[in-house]
């Protein structure tokens, strides 16, 4: 519940996802579709692009908020992956952004199975940047209980670590795939350092904490860029998807 606290920042500074990975999330049919998590909406604005129909369920308060504001079109719920408060097969997907490493799977994967009608789609994307040998987060922002890259919601994509699916009931889903897409982010080297606040570690350290982080990363992206005031930030969402097996 902490990035509540910084709702506005968060809708600002953090990353949607890439171009082509909504389309590639989606089933052919995509009526209704579910954001789970939802956070502040970015997925969900996303998909209202080409979805009709999308319910964004997030438990924070503060955060729906700023996402119902943002998000003209998108029915805004409270809940929880845990708890999902829609009836029984009424969506054609469910997906989450970033947010399934808070989730208990045990619990959140049947409720995604309830919810979803037979052949129904359950997607998940994690969108971050790509390993650079300048962009050292963990080491800028060491809060000293731990270190800020090892994060699972800001783990290097490119560990399996941070991007696991379990499904502790492996008969409710089928035609597991994979897929990542790579693509650039430009942004002012402010919300950059910025945007490395966002993440859960940083929140709830301590002022003292973040504001050193801030004058670390500052200092070391103008000694490694002299004069420059935007970067090209390479960035990747990394997608899987799988259906929902007919009840019977």
């Amino acid at each position: 519940m902490s990035f509540g606290a910084i709702a506005d920042d968060y809708d600002r500074l953090r990353p949607g996802p890439a171009p082509d990975a909504v389309s590639w999330l989606l089933p052919d049919r995509a009526d209704v579709v579910v954001d789970l998590g939802a956070g502040t909406g970015l997925l969900s604005r996303a998909v209202a692009a080409v979805v009709d129909h999308v319910i964004a369920v997030e438990p924070d308060a503060r955060m729906r908020a700023v996402l119902a504001d943002r998000s003209p079109g998108v029915v805004v719920l409270a809940g929880r992956g845990e708890a999902v408060p829609l009836p029984d097969a009424s969506a054609d997907a469910v997906l989450v952004s970033s947010a399934w490493h808070w989730m208990n799977p045990d619990l959140a994967v049947p409720e995604i199975a309830r919810v979803l009608r037979d052949g129904g789609r359950f997607g998940v994307i994690w969108t971050g940047r790509e390993r650079t040998s300048w962009l050292r987060a963990g080491e800028w922002f060491n809060t000293g209980a731990a270190d800020f890259a090892r994060q699972p919601e800001e783990a290097d994509l490119a560990r399996p670590r941070g991007r696991q699916i379990t499904l502790p009931e492996p008969g409710l889903f089928r035609d597991i795939e994979t897929h990542t897409f790579s693509f650039t982010r430009r942004m002012s080297i402010p919300d950059l350092v910025e945007w490395l606040t966002t993440y859960s570690r940083v929140i709830s350290a301590s002022d003292d904490a973040r504001a050193a982080g801030r004058a670390r990363a500052t200092a070391a992206l103008a000694e490694q860029f002299p004069g420059a005031t935007e970067l090209d930030v390479p960035m990747r969402s990394h997608c899987w998807r799988a259906d929902r097996v007919p009840r019977s």
